[in-house]
């Protein structure tokens, strides 16, 4: 019974650990290196993560510089920044790729909010699959007689304590990161 209500809770956390990976791609109004973290590269034919190609610094609050390490694929870069559904758009000096981060409208800045509720419905989606994983496990236990019917009740009520503690954390977050889009 521990075994599945750890794997149970294995499963949310992974599921929460992605959930706060893809928030972290969302803009909002400063400029961010993790912005960039869905940005791939064409290099040399193979496509690699824009980190993996160049370092990537904030100059300021609406300033990006991307260094590459081979300034050879100064114009890759470039043009692949500009294929990214971030709207931006980078110039480059022949040394370093200038990533201005244009302020956020109104309009974006709700639709980047409905993306992040999107997102924490998909994250939520997840966690209740797994619930149900955990439940149906139980129910099958019980039924099979491996586990006793008490066993049973208080087994579900532990896999619903971890669902409510893990779907209370994606709420936290998203609120922290509708206040992160909605302040200008």
């Amino acid at each position: 019974m521990k075994e599945v209500l750890a794997e149970s809770e294995e499963k949310m956390k992974g599921v929460v650990e992605h959930f706060h990976d893809e928030l972290k791609r969302l803009r909002t109004g400063r400029a961010s290196v993790q912005m960039f973290d869905g940005v791939m590269v064409d290099y040399y034919g193979s496509m690699v993560p824009l980190k993996s190609v160049a370092t990537l610094t904030v100059a300021d609050a609406t300033m990006i510089v991307a260094q590459p390490f081979d300034s050879s694929q100064i114009s890759h870069i470039e043009r692949a920044l500009l294929k990214s559904d971030l709207g931006v758009n980078p110039s480059n000096d022949g040394k370093v790729v200038r990533i201005p981060v244009p302020q956020l409208t109104e309009d974006r800045r709700k639709e980047l909010v409905r993306k992040a509720h999107d997102i924490a419905e998909h994250a939520r989606t997840g966690i209740r699959q797994a619930r149900r994983e955990a439940n149906d496990h139980f129910k099958k236990a019980g039924k099979d007689g491996e586990i006793g019917a008490d066993d049973e009740h208080r087994a579900h009520d532990d896999v619903q304590k971890l669902h409510d503690r893990f779907i209370d954390e994606i709420g936290k977050a998203l609120e922290h990161k509708e206040k992160d889009i909605l302040t200008v």
